[in-house]
């Protein structure tokens, strides 16, 4: 079968600026140059004959041509020899081959008038070098003074234009966030319908502040904010004031208020404000420190707008308890709009929006998906659909089915698979692990129903058991935070159990059920040291200026935490290797089951242990 190359087809891009001008001109003349002497040092090389050898030559017949150069004669034989000579100036060459009585009919002869031709040349040869120079020089000047302007322009603002002929995003791209839209919607409303805001003698909203964790649509919703409102659109990180010169974040913010207000009505988006906008020092930091001054400089900024002025800043950040308090005040950003994880209906709606133009199975239960995901934001639901469509064509399917969207979900949350070579020893003892994570969950009264358990090492773990909520919680007990605590010390008291051995896989284990624990101690006040909070706080001063401060406890109530967290680890433990002795049949058959299947669905580990009674996972 014969093989059909493809030639691929190379665009040649050359960019003619000065820069690459200067350099083509100066390989020209230098390969000109070795041409010419080149060409030189050849015709000094030729064999030099007198004119009476000439005149015998010619007569005899031997000379193919002859080519007068000036004073020079070049012969050329007929047997491909080369040969020179010289005449005087003024000389005819058809006088001289008569006084030698030759007939100059008899060969070819060529007169080419060096006179001019070597002037030119020696003129180009003697200006080219001087042309260069001054270039060059020019080059070096203009260079100079575009750093010069760089440097005067290190004060203009970084940030990008979204203007209307760009794609745009309109709220109907955005879901799952309800609330904040309509809080927005009203920020569009201004933008488009003044009037009838004066009318009524309210004011622009100077600021609107979105607070949430990453990926639930902060930035989306300022872009679905300029899409609705058809206006100009100035987007900017908070870290891009920042320079190594002082005074430059000020400069910049000024030069971008400046910009907005020419555009009016415009929107400013400033994205992860906390980078420029953390509460200011109260004397650890010198007063003059750069990211300081370029908070002021908003502050005074946004102060100085003229009422009804219509240019809205939006900004975002995921730690709004670092902010300025004098920057979230009324009259700055009027407005804090705080976003979470989307709750049932949201994480529906996204996965809607995400899902056109994809393929699916007629198996997809997008209800179900929706429940599964509980704790994704909007931003994992949507690689959670991209790397289930990257499966499903890995796998040359034509629809999406079910199975790759739940394998996707366990990948966007715990990691890819890793086929790691374990010996059967280790497997059982994973196998056991997880299996003592999920009995101790099955049989607790609180816990949710166990989703999946497998012994398929991903990310740093060998191994996972995953008891995702049955809906939406807004509070949790202090039973189902016991409880919690008592399935992740399930695979510790399962190895005790079965192997009279302890191991290092519940490292991860014990650290989260101990900070669990401690929270439950210092801050929920769930334990015999009463409703208290000793963890680190917020202190906010007279004048306004916020700062984290650790309380002073003293080392008897250290101890005591202490003593609290142990008897809340101790009870857990001993609750769950309670439970695994109680039901160590069913711990054995789910082990066995690991080992052969390597993987067990919710309908495959209920066949072994039953349904479980309390499905609801509520108090």
């Amino acid at each position: 079968m014969a093989v059909k190359r493809r030639k691929k087809n190379k665009n040649l891009k050359i960019d003619f600026n000065i820069k690459n001008l200067f350099l083509f001109l100066f390989i020209a003349f230098f390969f000109y140059s070795l041409f010419s002497a080149a060409k030189t040092e050849v015709q000094k090389a030729l064999p030099e004959i007198t004119l009476q050898q000439l005149a015998s030559d010619v007569k005899q017949k031997k000379v193919e041509s002859l080519e007068i150069v000036g004073n020079r004669i070049i012969i050329k034989y007929k047997d491909g020899r080369f040969a020179t000579a010289n005449k005087e100036t003024g000389q005819s060459i058809f006088t001289l081959l008569k006084e030698f009585k030759v007939n100059p009919t008899t060969v070819p002869i060529k007169i080419r008038n060096a006179g001019n031709q070597q002037g030119f040349w020696t003129l180009i040869s003697n200006l080219i070098p001087t042309l260069l120079m001054i270039g060059f020089f020019l080059f070096l000047f203009r260079q100079a003074r575009g750093t010069q302007e760089h440097i005067f322009s290190f004060g203009q603002a970084k940030a990008k234009r979204f203007t209307k002929d760009m794609p745009k995003v309109t709220f109907n791209d955005v879901a799952g966030v309800e609330e904040a839209k309509q809080e927005l919607q009203e920020v569009v409303d201004f933008l488009k319908n003044p009037e009838k805001y004066k009318k009524l003698g309210a004011r622009t909203p100077k600021g609107v502040i979105l607070i949430g964790p990453p990926g639930c649509g902060k930035t989306l919703l300022a872009k679905a904010v300029a899409g609705e409102a058809n206006v100009p659109f100035f987007s900017i990180a908070g870290s891009e004031f920042m320079e190594m010169l002082v005074g430059i974040g000020a400069a910049r913010v000024r030069n971008l208020f400046a910009t907005a207000k020419k555009n009016a009505p415009s929107i400013i988006f400033i994205d992860e404000i906390d980078a420029i906008g953390r509460a200011r020092s109260v004397g650890v930091l010198p007063s003059h420190d750069e990211r300081e001054q370029t908070l002021n400089q908003i502050l005074v900024e946004m102060d100085g707008f003229e009422p009804y002025e219509r240019v809205v800043v939006i900004a975002a950040t995921n730690r709004g308890d670092l902010l300025d308090s004098a920057l979230l005040r009324p009259g700055r950003f009027d407005r804090r709009i705080i976003l979470d994880y989307p709750d049932l209906e949201g994480r529906k709606a996204i996965l809607k929006i995400h899902a056109k133009g994809k393929p699916f199975a007629d198996n997809v239960d997008w209800n179900k998906i929706a429940k599964r995901t509980i704790g994704f934001s909007g931003a994992d639901l949507e690689n959670m659909l991209n790397e289930a469509a990257i499966k499903a064509a890995r796998e040359g399917k034509e629809k999406i089915t079910m199975e790759d969207l739940e394998e996707a979900a366990i990948k966007v949350k715990l990691g890819p698979e890793k086929k790691r070579l374990q010996s059967d020893y280790d497997r059982r003892l994973t196998a056991y692990h997880e299996s003592g994570h999920a009995i101790v969950a099955h049989f607790l009264p609180h816990t949710d129903p166990v989703h999946r358990i497998s012994i398929v090492s991903r990310g740093l773990a060998l191994g996972y058991t995953l008891v995702p909520p049955a809906k939406d919680k807004l509070h949790e007990t202090k039973s189902q935070l016991m409880e919690r605590i008592t399935v992740m010390l399930g695979g510790r008291a399962a190895e005790e159990l079965v192997f009279n051995e302890i191991t290092t896989g519940a490292a991860n284990d014990f650290d989260q059920a101990t900070r669990l624990a401690r929270l439950m101690v210092v801050e929920y006040g769930m334990s015999d040291l009463g409703p208290i909070n000793l963890g680190p706080t917020i202190d906010v001063t007279e004048w306004g200026k916020s700062f984290f401060q650790q309380d002073q406890i003293s080392e008897e109530t250290l101890a005591k935490i202490d003593r609290e967290v142990k008897k809340i680890l101790d009870a857990c433990y001993k609750r769950a290797k309670e439970i695994l002795k109680t039901h160590r049949k069913e711990l054995d058959k789910v082990a066995e089951a690991l080992v052969k299947q390597e993987t067990l669905d919710q309908e495959d580990f209920e066949k072994i242990v039953g349904k479980k009674k309390n499905e609801t996972g509520s108090h």
